[in-house]
């Protein structure tokens, strides 16, 4: 002790900051950690979970098989082939929901969809047999698919078709229509449900010829190169769009179809920035769906907003959701648009942050700061704080800016409620009016109250202590 005392004294401060600065003013040698209890509502569960002797081996577990999956474009085809969807049956982003608690973007696109289907002769006759419960609405989650925003698919939409050559395992994704006044934001004009006619009468079978003739995309190795050339891969995507342009245009021009077609189809795909967005969803909707169902394991494997609730679901709880009203975004707005005009969050683009890109990823694409707001640093200091509630560095997505680190992959719900840190999603903004079409974009997190119903739900699985 009397060592000790003849030393330097150096403080470390943990919590409020008042003794630290008070010992700083001193002189004294002070360092600052930066503690926060454990989340609210997960005093009597945390804990058991932690302790949990299935975890550290369940959630290792579902991190390798996440990170085993190769996600490969095999084929483009209707949604009516690919997971037998019904006449008046409809995919829609998020946890599940009704027509009355469905949001304006969702009931927007609903609408939409159901005139393009043929169901009703307006967007207001739509919205008619909707609420008399004329259709069958469903996640898309539920059927091994993601859809962005709105998210909305029905029978005649053409999807792209991933497959995992290692298992067999698919997942599905709608073709990606492009920015503004379009049907996933909830915009149903005349404009809209031309371009999906078009979409499903030229563009899909072109693709679906072009993957056909050119053999399996491999998705993850472009994903690999996205990351070290700029794109975050969800609301940047400018690379991977222009390197699917190079690998299936060839083929498209090979395919026997009408010249004006292919130019209309390489314009509509060159022009489309976002257009690769429809192959990360899958990509990353692929590689989570392979670490589900894995006894005590912690790890999330989806994340998905429908403009009401936000839901999560978790390896170790099976298809179970867990929501909580979604929030609205925070970011930039397009024209004279301002926040009373945001819906609540929507979407299952979430995916791509679920898996490491987006959000978690920010710091390979700083450009992407201009479109939700903040600086190249916010985008370096949102990646690096993600590594504190995450459960492995991707091992392909590197990041140039940090020394060719891996993206934070993984997100862990004991490490969310031990750190009160909420995982970050870059986001566009649709208008909570029906029909309005894009309004933003931004940032948001999923609400901190979904993260202590995971852990309430994983509780009582946890076995007793050997006595």
């Amino acid at each position: 002790m009397s060592e000790l005392l003849r030393r330097e004294p150096h403080i470390i401060s943990a919590g409020l900051s008042l003794l630290a600065e008070a010992a700083h003013e001193q002189a004294a040698r002070v360092t600052r950690v930066d503690w926060a209890p454990p989340m609210a509502g997960t005093e009597d569960v945390l804990v058991p979970v932690l302790n949990d002797p299935r975890r550290t081996a369940a959630n290792a577990l579902a991190v390798e098989r996440m990170l085993a999956v190769r996600a490969h474009l095999v084929d483009v085809m209707p949604a009516s082939v690919a997971l037998d969807l019904q006449p008046g049956e409809f995919l829609h982003a998020g946890p599940p929901v009704s027509w009355d608690r469905a949001a304006g973007p969702l009931r927007g696109a609903l609408m939409g969809a159901a005139v393009f289907e043929g169901l009703a002769g307006s967007p207001e006759a739509a919205a008619d047999l909707a609420g008399r419960g004329e259709f069958a609405l469903a996640p898309c989650h539920s059927r091994r698919a993601v859809g962005p925003m709105a998210g909305v698919i029905s029978p005649s939409m053409w999807l792209f078709v991933l497959e995992d050559p290692a298992t067999g395992q698919r997942s599905y994704c709608s073709l990606n229509e492009g920015l503004g006044k379009v049907l996933r934001y909830g915009a149903f004009s005349p404009d809209v449900l031309e371009r999906l006619g078009w979409m499903s009468s030229v563009l899909g079978p072109l693709l679906a010829e072009a993957v056909r003739r050119h053999g399996p995309v491999d998705v993850t190795a472009i994903l690999v190169q996205m990351v070290q050339m700029g794109d975050e891969a969800h609301n940047r995507n400018r690379t991977g769009t222009l390197m699917l342009l190079r690998d299936l245009l060839p083929s498209m021009v090979e395919s026997g179809s009408a010249a004006g077609d292919i130019a209309r189809a390489a314009a509509f795909i060159g022009c489309n920035d976002h257009f690769f967005l429809n192959l990360s969803m899958p990509a990353c909707k692929l590689a989570l769906d392979a670490a589900r169902d894995i006894p005590g394991a912690t790890m999330v494997v989806a994340m998905a907003r429908n403009g009401t609730d936000f839901g999560i679901q978790v390896s170790g709880t099976g298809d179970e959701w867990f929501t909580a009203p979604a929030l609205t975004p925070q970011g930039l707005f397009l024209g004279g648009y301002g926040p009373g005009d945001a819906s609540p969050d929507i979407g299952d683009s979430a995916i791509t942050e679920t898996a490491g890109l987006g959000g978690f990823a920010m710091a390979a694409a700083p450009a992407i700061a201009a479109l939700v707001g903040g600086t190249a640093a916010d985008a370096l200091a949102t990646t690096r704080r993600m590594y504190e509630i995450t459960l492995a560095e991707h091992p392909a997505f590197r990041v140039p800016a940090l020394e060719f680190r891996g993206t934070p992959a993984g997100i862990d719900v004991t490490l969310v409620a031990r750190t009160g840190i909420l995982p970050q999603i870059n986001t566009g903004m649709a208008g909570k009016m029906p029909g309005t079409g894009q309004v933003g974009a931004g940032l948001v997190t999923p609400p901190a109250e979904v993260f202590p119903a995971a852990l309430r739900s994983l509780a009582p699985s946890v076995p007793p202590p050997p006595r």
